[in-house]
C-alpha cells in the first residue's frame, strides 16, 4: 500500500525524523492561508499523487508547469495550486495519461547546503532490510545505479536490533558529512530504520535528503509503502489508503478476494495460481499477443468469484478475447467447468472465450463444456490455448 508524501511526513515526524513545517490543501483558496500560517518568505507547493518524479513531471493540460514549484507569496502559491489542482500530472511512473492532482502540500523552504539520497528496502538475498545512501540526491536512484553505482553505499541491519551507530557513522563518512552533522545523521538514520521495521514498510525513500546550512539532516521529500500482508497489524495505516489513487478494477478485485493487476494488452486472462498466471502471460507474449491483465482466482474459486472475475476483465474496453487457464488440483475441473458456464450466462460474453482445463476430473470437465452448446473455444494444452486466443484476439 502506498501513501502520500504529507501522510509519510506525519509518520516521520512522529518517529522523531526531522521534516519541515507543512500543510496539505485540497482547494486553491486554502493555499494562501497555509502560506501565511507557515510564516516564511519562500515555500514549495507540491502535487500529491502516488508517483515519483513529481518535480520533473509536467501537467498534461499545461506542459510548461511542473508538479513541484517554488513560491514567494500567498498570491503566487494560490496561482500555482489553481494550476495543479484538477490537472493531470505526467511523470515517468504515471504513463502518458498522468494522475489527477486532488491535493497539494504547501511546505516551508529551507537553506540547503547539500542534497543526498536515502532509501530502505528489504533485500531478499540477505533476508534483511538494507539502508542505502548516495551523494546523488535529487536524481532517480535507478539512473545512479546504472551509471555511477560507486556512489551508492549500503548497510544491512538486523530488524530487531536496528541500525547500529557505527553503521550510521560509516555511511555518514561515505557521504563525506562534516563532524558537525554526524550526530544528526546517526539519529536520522537510526530512527528511520526503526520506523521501517515497526510499521512493516516495504519501501522508505527520502529523495532528496538535505543537509541544511546549519548541518542538520532534513527529509525534504518522503515516499513510503507498506507490506499489504502486514496491514492487519496496523489499523491506523489502513485509514491512510487513498482509493482514488488506485486502479478501480484492482480495488474491485481486491474486495472480491481476487489477485488482479491491470495491463495494457487486449487478451484477458483468468487463471488459478500466480505462477500459472505468469506462465500464461509469457506464452501469450511468446505467440505474439499482449495480456490485458494478471488475474489469479486462487485454488478455491467459486461461481461468484469467477463471475466477478469475468465482469472485471470485460469492463476493459480493450479486451478482444479471454483465456481461461485452469489447473484442477485442489478444485476439480468439473466444478470449474460448471462455474464457467454459469458465469458465462450471467455476464454475457461479446468476445471469444478460450478455455484450457487440466488436472483432476479433466475429461469430465471438458465434456461438460463440449455438451453445453455454449460458444467456447477449447484447448488441449497451454501452447494450444495461447495460439488460439492470440488468433481470436487478432
Amino acid at each position: 500500500m502506498k501513501i502520500h508524501e504529507f501522510q509519510a511526513k506525519k509518520l516521520l515526524r512522529a518517529a522523531g525524523v526531522t521534516v519541515l513545517e507543512n500543510q496539505v490543501c485540497s482547494t486553491a483558496a486554502d493555499v494562501a492561508g497555509a502560506f501565511q500560517t507557515l510564516g516564511c518568505d519562500v515555500a514549495v507547493v507540491k502535487a500529491q499523487i502516488h508517483a515519483g518524479g513529481r518535480g520533473k513531471g509536467t501537467l498534461k493540460e499545461n506542459p510548461d508547469q511542473h508538479g513541484v514549484q517554488l513560491v514567494r507569496s500567498a498570491e503566487e502559491a494560490t496561482e500555482v495550486a489553481d494550476q495543479l489542482l484538477g490537472s493531470h500530472l505526467v511523470t515517468l511512473q504515471t504513463g502518458q495519461a498522468g494522475q489527477e492532482v486532488r491535493q497539494v502540500l504547501v511546505e516551508a523552504g529551507c537553506a540547503i547546503a547539500r542534497e543526498l539520497y536515502l532509501g530502505i528496502v528489504v533485500d531478499r538475498g540477505l533476508a534483511s532490510p538494507v539502508l542505502m545512501v548516495s551523494s546523488a540526491g535529487g536524481m532517480e536512484i535507478e539512473k545512479v545505479a546504472a551509471e555511477t553505482p560507486e556512489l551508492i553505499f549500503k548497510e544491512a541491519f538486523d530488524r530487531d536490533a536496528g541500525l547500529d551507530a557505527y553503521q550510521a557513522r560509516k555511511l555518514a563518512a561515505a557521504l563525506e558529512l562534516p563532524a558537525t552533522s554526524m550526530r544528526s545523521a546517526v539519529q536520522f538514520m537510526q530512527r528511520l530504520c526503526r520506523l521501517f521495521v515497526q510499521q512493516d514498510c516495504s519501501l522508505v525513500e527520502i529523495n532528496p535528503l538535505v543537509v541544511t546550512e546549519d548541518g542538520e539532516l532534513v527529509a525534504l521529500d518522503a515516499k513510503m509503502s507498506f507490506d499489504d500482508n502486514a496491514l492487519f497489524r496496523h489499523k491506523d495505516l489502513q485509514e491512510l489508503r487513498d482509493l482514488a489513487e488506485e486502479e478501480p478494477t484492482e480495488v474491485r478485485a481486491g474486495e472480491a478476494g481476487l489477485s488482479f493487476v491491470k495491463l495494457d494488452g487486449n487478451i484477458g486472462c483468468l487463471v488459478n495460481g500466480a505462477g500459472l498466471a505468469m506462465s500464461t502471460m509469457d506464452l501469450i507474449k511468446l505467440h505474439g499477443g499482449e495480456p490485458a491483465n494478471f488475474l489469479d482466482v486462487g485454488g478455491g474459486a467459486n461461481v461468484k468469484q469467477v463471475t466477478e472475475a469475468f465482469e472485471i476483465i470485460l469492463s476493459d474496453q480493450h479486451v478482444r478475447a479471454v483465456l481461461v487457464n485452469i489447473f484442477g488440483g485442489i478444485m476439480r475441473c468439473t466444478t470449474i467447468a460448471s462455474a464457467l458456464l454459469e458465469a458465462y450466462e450471467t455476464v454475457g460474453f461479446t468476445v471469444p472465450l478460450v478455455v484450457r482445463l487440466e488436472g483432476t476430473e479433466v475429461n469430465e470437465g471438458r465434456k461438460i463444456l463440449e455438451e453445453s452448446g455454449v460458444d467456447i473455444i477449447t484447448a488441449n494444452d497451454l501452447t494450444d490455448a495461447a495460439k488460439k486466443v492470440v488468433a481470436a484476439a487478432g
